[in-house]
């Protein structure tokens, strides 16, 4: 056993550098391939006792922000003494994710069907097909967009059925090393749309030449501005550059008497109707921190979630990525349109 922990150590070595790039991710909704190998350590009180090795095929799909499931099996083998053990698993396991970031750290759950043959001095051949339930922890980490490396060690505990083995229960250690493959890229959000240009102030008219005539009432025009900003999926995280913002912050700045502005966030359709809620109101929370690290105090805004509501456009896309792509514009903050009146010299 003194190996399998060598070999967890040195994954956890090997993916530390990719932790101390970690950087915000999206969740990638596409199923994944993972194939593996694996260190078996027998239970002690059940057939052969010594490390063995096998390999295993499992595919998987984030289902939420926080859980992963992966299908599929695992085979592993020893041999001690003439005597021969192996046992091949066929199972679900839930992942329980603690970050989306390129390091993600995990614990799970697994129940499935195991089948135990073993060939025993003094029993002969025994094959068996019983019930079990895992649990354990481990992490994966990103490589690229679509591969990320996988290491777990988990306790699978096997509830045998009948007289024929020497104990009625197995609990077997696995260590596992795999590559987690996706089989499509995570869809890239959006450029911000381009500020829209602020209204132009006319010239004023020239003065006559003679003879002199009064002056010109004052004039006033008004200049209305507003803003929506979109979001990424998932995501209530700013683009760095704000152009917009950063105008409306500046005529909030500049005109003290304006009051109550109303920043309304929204989510699209996909996920829960509370998760998008949520979601809706920390994206109207991030453009008024926004505002109020310019400068506008935070009283003078209001951020309100819309969830799913007033959609901009409808989709019906088969595939999940184009449909994450086509609900885009419903993954928003809209600013209340804001006017006022200047003086025009």
């Amino acid at each position: 056993m003194n190996q399998i922990k060598k070999i967890a150590l040195a994954s956890a070595i090997l993916c530390a550098s990719f932790a101390a790039h970690a950087a915000d991710e999206i969740i990638n909704p596409s199923w994944y391939i993972q194939p593996s190998v694996n260190a078996m350590k027998p239970d002690a009180d059940f057939g052969v006792d010594r490390r063995g090795y096998g390999a295993g095929l499992k595919f998987g799909k984030a289902i939420s922000p926080s859980w992963d499931l992966q299908l599929g099996t695992t085979y592993g083998r020893s041999r001690d003494n003439g005597e021969r053990y192996q046992q091949n698993t066929l199972g679900v396991d839930g992942l329980y994710m603690f970050s989306r970031k390129t390091f993600r750290p995990f614990v799970l759950v697994g129940v499935g069907a195991e089948r135990d043959k073993a060939n025993l001095n003094g029993i002969g051949q025994i094959t068996k097909t019983s019930p079990y339930a895992s649990v354990g922890l481990g992490f994966q980490a990103s490589m690229t967009e679509q591969l990320s490396f996988q290491a777990d060690i988990r306790n699978v505990h096997g509830f045998i059925r009948g007289n024929d083995f020497p104990n009625s229960k197995s609990n077997n250690q696995y260590l596992t090393l795999g590559l987690n493959y996706a089989f499509s890229k995570p869809a890239q959000p959006a450029p911000p749309p381009p500020p829209a240009p602020l209204a132009a102030v006319e010239p004023p008219p020239p003065a006559p030449l003679a003879p002199p005539l009064p002056p010109a009432p004052a004039r006033f025009e008004k200049i209305t501005m507003s803003a929506t900003e979109l979001f990424s999926f998932d995501s209530a995280k700013l683009a760095p550059a704000q152009p917009k913002l950063d105008d409306i912050a500046n005529l909030l700045n500049a005109n003290p008497s304006l009051d109550h502005v109303v920043i309304t966030g929204y989510a699209d359709r996909l996920g829960s109707d509370k998760y998008n809620q949520k979601l809706s109101e920390q994206r109207a929370t991030s453009v008024k921190n926004y505002l109020a690290g310019k400068g506008v105090a935070a009283t003078r805004l209001e951020a309100v979630g819309k969830g799913e509501q007033n959609p901009v456009v409808s989709c019906n896309d088969k595939k999940r990525a184009d449909l994450i792509k086509c609900l885009e514009p419903n993954r928003r903050v809209e600013v209340e349109q804001i006017t006022i009146e200047r003086r025009v010299q």
